[in-house]
């Protein structure tokens, strides 16, 4: 019997999905679950508009239904995951609007971030961002999620470094639904020296304590992310002509 196109897709999900699933730390099923999702939405092996059938998930897991509709829903809540009219969970795919609209939100909770940072961050804390900056950079031609790890924990130390818990959680919850954006913006090669730059522009701020430098830095560099998605989207589109 010819197989469908829904077992095949079901058969290449199952591949994704188990591929080294059982190396991965588990504290909870619904955990792991939504953590091979996510990796895999964000290096575009379930690209935008993904069916995600509840129940092939399960069976491709080997879990329950349950913890596999508490994946979705937490992607769901993390912006990767949106529901069509009749209820069926895929891949989101935000517009370039949205994309906008959060990026300018993001910008300035890490604009403040900064500022605050450069009042209250200790040396040490400080110490720790520069360091990752000089991760990135020796990091060139790396894996390119390690890398891209590395350069949203640069990011995250600098929020966290503000020591406003609100601020923090505002954040978190922005940056993940800018995950799969800012790794696009992060895989663009031509513009790799312009983000270093401006990962050295950040760090030379903080260590100087100037909150207004560090604010216009942050905010130039998510205005830089933005014109990198569009410049993929751009370039996927005529890929696809």
């Amino acid at each position: 019997m010819p197989r469908t196109s829904s077992s095949t897709d079901a058969v290449t999900l199952r591949e994704l999905l188990t591929e080294d699933l059982a190396a991965e730390p588990r504290p909870s099923l619904a955990v792991v679950a939504a953590e091979k999702l996510r990796e895999l939405i964000l290096l575009g092996k379930l690209p935008p508009g993904t069916a995600l059938n509840e129940r092939d998930l399960s069976d491709i897991l080997g879990i329950s239904r349950t913890p596999v509709r508490e994946a979705i829903r937490q992607l769901e809540l993390d912006g990767l995951v949106e529901y069509t009219e009749t209820r069926r969970p895929s891949v989101a795919d935000p517009s370039m609007q949205t994309l906008r609209q959060w990026l300018m939100i993001q910008g300035a909770l890490e604009g403040l971030a900064g500022e605050q940072a450069c009042v209250l961050a200790t040396d040490s804390q400080l110490a720790v961002i520069a360091d990752l900056h000089q991760q990135m950079i020796s990091m060139a031609g790396s894996d390119a999620l390690e890398l891209f790890r590395v350069d949203m924990a640069f990011h995250c130390h600098i929020v966290a470094a503000a020591d406003n818990p609100p601020l923090a959680t505002t954040h978190a919850q922005y940056n993940a639904r800018l995950w799969r954006a800012r790794f696009i913006s992060c895989q663009r090669r031509s513009s790799r020296t312009l983000q270093t730059q401006k990962h050295q522009d950040i760090v030379d701020a903080l260590l100087a304590r100037d909150g207004n430098s560090v604010s216009q830095a942050l905010r130039v560099h998510l205005d830089n992310t933005l014109t990198n998605i569009e410049a993929a989207r751009l370039e996927q589109a005529s890929d696809d002509a």
